[in-house]
């Protein structure tokens, strides 16, 4: 099966720098055919498959580079025939429509091709500009893309980067966005993320697995509790807290209180557990017992104010049981913190760069809002 990579962006935004890296640093020992769509026109030297439209020739990293003039899905159908590559990336013009190119390689009849990703790339410095005046080029291109890569960002102003960000969302609220520069990335952080392995939503989910499994007892958390204070699926008869969970008979507890077992109700003992019994016990599902927050972000830090927030965070009549945070966030010297963080206890570190700030928090009774206004104030002083 052959991926199919589609990089739209309009002039000048960077689309051949961004595949060159992604050549150099990510799609290293794969067969890599790209394809560039110029509307006819030619530029390329070469004669092979030419009956097909299609010229080839050379590009850096073994990438055989073409350019269609003929049938789209004809002259597709043919690179694959004749190449047999384990992807293809495509490269259409400036002004061309994302939304036409995604549709040509829908329609091509091919069993052998998967679409894998489609990308624009946006100049985060011409963004407000071009949307005013190639709208309906430009904008199809933001609206249809799966990741969007700010290019230009070195040294941009992060209030010009976070209006780039908010005209985007105004078009695309659901595509992950990478805002750092390039340079600072390595080419599988944006391929990953391009192959929508790395966005927000993919990060809360991974918080919200990691948080199933209690860290003490290995036991996947619910709506009982056991001494460990974490909560379990009771569908085995015993957990590593120690405490013996008899489902036929009789339960025990720590508090040396024998319970007898009853089909009609659940019994409360003086250690303050519920032993839930027979047909009567009832699961819930996560959703309605943890809520989860999460941001992006292009703001900058001190490992202090990172610090300072995680701190607060412990204030439960604040913002809930906060059980999980996690995060990637510019420093303000240039720098990246990574920080993780579960009750009483925070890890604070420098670390490599992400494609864009993020961070994610997990709890119980979870006041969204008043854990955004926490990390927004830090990042206003």
């Amino acid at each position: 099966m052959t991926k199919i990579d589609i990089f739209s962006g309009f002039l000048g935004a960077g689309k051949t720098t961004l595949i060159k890296k992604l050549l150099d640093e990510a799609y290293r020992g794969e067969k890599v055919v790209l394809i560039e769509n110029e509307f006819g026109e030619i530029g390329i030297d070469g004669g092979f498959l030419k009956d097909a439209g299609v010229e080839i020739t050379e590009m850096n990293s073994g990438c055989i580079c073409c350019s269609l003039v003929g049938d789209f899905s004809e002259a597709l159908k043919k690179v694959i025939t004749e190449f047999s590559p384990d992807r293809i990336l495509i490269e259409p013009s400036g002004v061309g429509k994302l939304s036409d190119v995604i549709k040509a390689v829908k329609n091509t009849d091919s069993d052998k091709i998967i679409l894998n990703s489609f990308t624009a790339v946006v100049d985060a410095k011409k963004c407000k500009m071009y949307m005013k005046n190639f709208g309906e080029f430009y904008n199809d291109q933001i609206e249809n893309a799966g990741a969007i890569v700010l290019s230009h960002t070195s040294g941009l102003e992060d209030t010009k980067i976070e209006n780039c960000i908010s005209l985007i969302r105004e078009k695309n609220s659901k595509a992950a966005i990478v805002s750092t520069p390039w340079e600072e990335l390595n080419g599988l952080a944006i391929l990953k993320t391009m192959e929508g392995e790395h966005t927000l939503e993919a990060e809360l989910l991974t918080l919200k697995e990691e948080h199933e499994t209690c860290p003490e007892c290995g036991g996947h958390h619910h709506d009982e509790h056991c001494d460990c204070e974490h909560e379990h699926h009771h569908d085995e008869e015993h957990c590593d807290c120690k405490h013996e969970h008899h489902h036929e008979h009789s339960e025990h507890c720590d508090c040396d209180h024998h319970h007898e077992h009853h089909h009609e109700h659940h019994n409360d003992c003086c250690c303050g557990h519920e032993h839930h019994h027979g047909h009567e016990h009832h699961h819930h599902h996560a959703d309605e017992v943890f809520a989860s927050w999460g941001a992006e972000t292009t703001s900058k830090y001190t490992i202090e104010e990172i610090e300072s927030a995680l701190a607060d965070l412990e204030n439960e009549e604040k913002f809930g049981m906060i059980l999980r945070a996690k995060g990637i966030v510019a420093e303000k010297s240039g720098k990246w913190i990574h920080f993780d963080y579960v009750p009483g206890e925070a890890d604070v570190r420098l670390g490599t760069a992400e494609i864009i700030g993020r961070i994610c928090v997990i709890g119980s009774n979870l006041n969204k809002e008043a854990v955004s206004e926490l990390f927004s104030a830090n990042e206003k002083k």
